[in-house]
């Protein structure tokens, strides 16, 4: 059956092309003849007065546009079209040569200037691709990058005896003179040098909390305890009297560090509080009013009764200790 069909098609092809012959043999005699000539005019237009040989509206195409078409075929020649006709690869003394040899008529002088000037002024700028450049003042450095094999791939080009262009785009050109052995530097578009700088990292946003309609909760009885412990603590720590010791500048206890252990122990015995001057690791001094519970390890730990809290502080960062006052007969000692 395939066989059989490949012949039909073959048949079919050969009848159609036989036909076709037929057709074209039975219209020559009542067609033109195709010319091999035109007619140039002053007003830079050439009239084809019958249809013309494929060569040559081929060519005249290129060179001129057609201004209107009918029995006859009127081209017009503009720069833009000269200018076309210039690109295709034709010099201007080949557009001479080709209009005195398919003209019938002499070639108009204005048609002669526009081809001359035109290109006269054909190619004076050339347009080209780059991705990037290299710049440099030194030009045998350019002519070493130039002789180097490894440069191949970035398709290089000399413009200027300091600039080549390359066909790779910046960073990979970069990273191909840096393997080359040469350490670049990237440029902007003013010609200054880019700085790399390293990527800021920003905390995200973060979500403000929904707001409550009703206002903030009620104090339960726990936070109310507490608040009073802390008031009480504070008013006890402010109003707790202490006997005269000499002072580091600020108010501070003075005492030296032997007197200072002795009577923190004493007072872990006795269940006494003391007045303690005390230095954090910034530097901040501040007065605490502690009960020492333990001594040991270079740390005193007690109740706070200025933070009202157990807390532990090291020895070498107290600046001294100031025993309380004496109350007076049935005061209640601070504790």
């Amino acid at each position: 059956a395939e066989g059989r069909s490949e012949g039909a098609g073959a048949g079919t092809g050969a009848a159609g092309s036989a036909r076709a012959a037929v057709v074209a043999a039975l219209l020559a005699p009542l067609l033109p003849e195709p010319l091999d000539h035109v007619l140039l005019q002053a007003d830079l237009t050439a009239v084809a007065p019958g249809p013309l040989v494929r060569p040559l509206a081929e060519a005249l195409g290129v060179l001129a546009d057609v201004e209107s078409k009918g029995g006859a075929t009127v081209y017009r020649f503009t720069p833009g079209s000269v200018r076309r006709a210039l690109d295709a690869g034709r010099s201007a003394t080949e557009l001479h040569a080709f209009l005195d040899r398919h003209s019938r008529t002499p070639v108009p002088q204005p048609l002669t200037y526009l081809i001359d000037d035109v290109a006269r002024r054909h190619g004076l700028l050339r347009v080209g691709a780059a991705s990037s450049y290299v710049r440099c003042d030194d030009e045998s450095v350019l002519d070493e990058i130039l002789a180097d094999r490894r440069a191949t791939a970035l398709r290089l080009r000399r413009l200027a005896p300091t600039v080549v262009a390359a066909q790779a785009d910046p960073r990979t050109l970069i990273e191909g003179l840096r393997a080359m052995g040469f350490a670049p530097a990237a440029e902007s578009a003013e010609g200054d040098v880019m700085i790399a700088r390293p990527h800021a990292h920003r905390t995200p946003p973060r979500t403000p909390p929904a707001p409550v309609p009703d206002g903030p909760p009620a104090p339960d009885a726990t936070l109310l305890t507490a608040a009073v412990r802390a008031v009480r603590a504070g008013d006890r720590a402010a109003t707790a009297p202490r006997k005269e010791t000499p002072q580091a500048p600020g108010g501070l206890p003075r005492t030296s560090p032997a007197d200072t252990l002795a009577t923190v122990q004493a007072a872990a015995m006795t269940g006494e509080s003391v007045w303690i001057g005390h230095v954090n690791a910034e530097g901040a001094a501040s007065q605490r009013l502690l009960a020492p519970l333990r001594v040991e390890g270079g740390y005193v730990t007690g109740y706070d009764h200025t933070a009202d809290e157990v807390r532990t502080y090291a020895l070498h960062r107290i600046t001294g200790v100031a025993e309380l006052a004496d109350e007076p007969d049935g005061a209640e000692p601070a504790r």
